[in-house]
């Protein structure tokens, strides 16, 4: 009897735990998975999915919700752009089925977040920061601390991507200070997860910084700070502690310290092969072949370099590594007098490099166009603050409110009148503009034509020679003269002058000429010097892309600069002005 009573209990259990299986997840079963999908990120894909298929499995909306919205990052970390895209569909669909509460805005803030980090990872860095942007609004509405902080230490990362390192340091020293305030609200390990992540971003900001300002030594003592730092938080978390190590070794290349560059390189490319990381590998034997490159010993820079195209070659994915991998090959061959291997790798360098730093140019500029219209430096929550004086804040914007309006009306009114003022003369401008635009081609084609018809014979390169004082004195054949604008006309065609490094010697260089040659035929031909002749091709662009692109007018001005190849804002608006009369801002609010 005993037996069977048993028996009986026995099978009670089994269909209740299929009955578990088979319905909703238990709260404590979905935050596990949830654990164990966000771990797998860093590391085995596969599994991760595992997991996601596992809540999909729930009859809940949320876990389904959640489960397709990992999915979505987790296809796109394998390659798989079609599946992400379906699998975040499916997360919207799921989403939209749950009722409002702030069980779904903390939801919709997590999608966010994956649907970032998913933009992130195709390098379309405008919408990954428009999710975060949104994603900060939704957590500070339900005041979840620990989601505001993962979406602003995201940002500061897009900020780093796009060179912005000092407004990234900004933002990753709030979330320091933000973290040691709100300890209390994390669980322990949690929180020396956060403070690794935080210590390591900051120091790939400053070495980033550092990158761009080499003669600023003391940023590498600060990146070399905060790397420490991570290590110490990471013990709990090899993904960090190696992320942390790898950046140490960096730092310790651009110190000269090879032999501790030297050992962290080794010690990372022996892990990533036993955890089989291929991407951690490439990054190691990169980080190796640039370092025996910069201490001479060059096959062995080979070894490490041939390593990384292998694995980008197999992937057929065109990154970083693999571009400036190819960059130093080509270095080493030419050094080694191997012209066929130097050319092979240095047209594999500008093919990838061309492709890569153009779309990031242009992500550049949506990020910054973004950050311009929706500063994001100062929007550092205090939650803990917010309760404590909420009654007076919103008294505040109240007060703030009337204020803003009064000022909206009377700038308006001012506006209106202004704007009257320039509209006249912004109307001549354009049209005037417009009309030298036509004539410029009419006037570039006869030019093109005389010199094709010039050129019926052959006429050998100009030798290089010594810049003379006595320009006003220099004389060259007209066909000569001729073959310098044609190839300068093709450098206006392929947009050349937009590069910062457009001078008088790079020009000469690309169109394989001398200073005192080109100086000497843009001064005939166009009766100007060459620096204004650069200058006012750039203005043009600028002009042409207002006229004819209302997106263009909304970049602030820094950006229009750095898109034309100007240093700075201020010579930017000052060629601009000297050009059209008015500043850009003014310019292109009046079309």
């Amino acid at each position: 009897m005993r037996l069977i009573i048993s028996f009986f209990f026995l099978l009670l259990t089994l269909f209740s735990g299929t009955a578990q299986t088979k319905g909703e997840l238990t709260e404590e079963k979905y935050l596990e998975l949830q654990d164990k999908i966000r771990f797998s990120v860093n590391g085995d894909n596969d599994e991760g999915l595992s997991y996601v298929n596992q809540m999909l499995k729930s009859k809940n909306d949320i876990h389904k919700a959640f489960a397709c919205g990992a999915g979505s990052y987790l296809y796109q970390l394998k390659g798989n752009a079609d599946k992400s895209e379906k699998m975040y569909s499916e997360a919207i669909k799921y989403l939209n089925k749950i009722p409002e509460s702030t069980e779904k805005t903390k939801l919709q803030a997590y999608l966010c977040n994956y649907r970032g980090l998913t933009y992130w990872k195709r390098s379309n860095y405008g919408k990954a920061l428009g999710s975060y942007q949104e994603g900060v609004k939704l957590s500070s509405k339900i005041n979840d601390v620990v989601q505001i902080v993962k979406f602003k230490a995201n940002i500061a990362l897009l900020n780093e991507s796009v060179g912005n390192y000092q407004l990234s340091i900004k933002i990753l020293k709030q979330n320091e200070a933000f973290l040691d305030k709100n300890e209390s609200l994390y669980e322990k390990d949690q929180f020396q997860n956060s403070k690794s992540n935080t210590y390591t971003n900051l120091g790939n900001s400053y070495e980033g910084y550092y990158s761009k300002n080499r003669q600023k030594s003391y940023l590498l003592d600060s990146a070399e700070y905060y790397y420490k730092k991570s290590v110490a938080y990471s013990d709990k978390f090899i993904d960090n502690k190696t992320t942390a190590k790898l950046s140490l070794g960096n730092i310790y290349v651009f110190k000269k310290d090879f032999t501790n560059a030297e050992k962290i390189y080794y010690d990372i490319s022996f892990y990533a092969k036993q955890v089989d990381n291929e991407s951690l590998y490439q990054v190691a034997c990169f980080n190796l072949g640039d370092l025996y490159y910069s201490i001479k010993k060059y096959d062995r820079a080979l070894i490490f370099l041939k390593k990384v195209d292998s694995i980008s070659q197999k992937n057929k994915k065109v990154d970083i590594s693999f571009f400036r991998s190819n960059y130093i090959q080509a270095k080493i061959y030419s050094i080694k007098n191997e012209p066929e291997l130097a050319y092979k790798h240095s047209k594999l360098y500008l093919d990838s490099y061309e492709k890569y730093e153009g779309n990031l140019r242009d992500e550049a500029l949506e990020v910054n166009y973004k950050l311009g219209t929706a500063d994001l430096s100062g929007e550092m929550l205090s939650v803990q603050e917010k309760y404590k004086y909420e009654v007076f804040w919103n008294k505040a914007l109240k007060i703030f409110y009337v204020i803003l309006v009064i000022g909206i009306v009377f700038f308006l009114i001012k506006n209106i009148r202004d704007k009257n003022k320039a509209q006249k003369k912004m109307n001549a401008l354009i049209e005037e503009f417009k009309a030298n635009l036509e004539r410029k081609g009419l006037e570039k084609t006869e030019t093109e034509q005389f010199a094709i018809e010039a050129m019926v014979t052959e006429v050998p390169e100009i030798e290089d020679v010594a810049l003379k004082k006595e320009n006003a004195n220099l004389s060259i054949d007209e066909a000569k003269e001729n073959k310098i604008v044609e190839k300068l006309l093709l450098l206006e065609e392929k947009l050349e002058y937009l590069n910062a490094d457009f001078t008088l010697s790079y020009a000469a260089k690309k169109i394989k000429t001398n200073t005192t040659y080109l100086s000497y035929v843009v001064n005939k031909r166009f009766g100007k010097s060459f620096s204004e002749y650069s200058n006012e091709l750039k203005i043009n662009y600028v002009i042409n892309q207002m006229i004819t692109n209302h997106l263009y007018r909304k970049y602030s001005t820094q950006a229009i600069a750095e898109s034309v190849g100007f240093k700075n804002a201020v010579s930017f608006a000052k060629s601009f002005r000297k050009r059209t009369g008015v500043s850009p801002a003014q310019f292109a609010n009046n079309i």
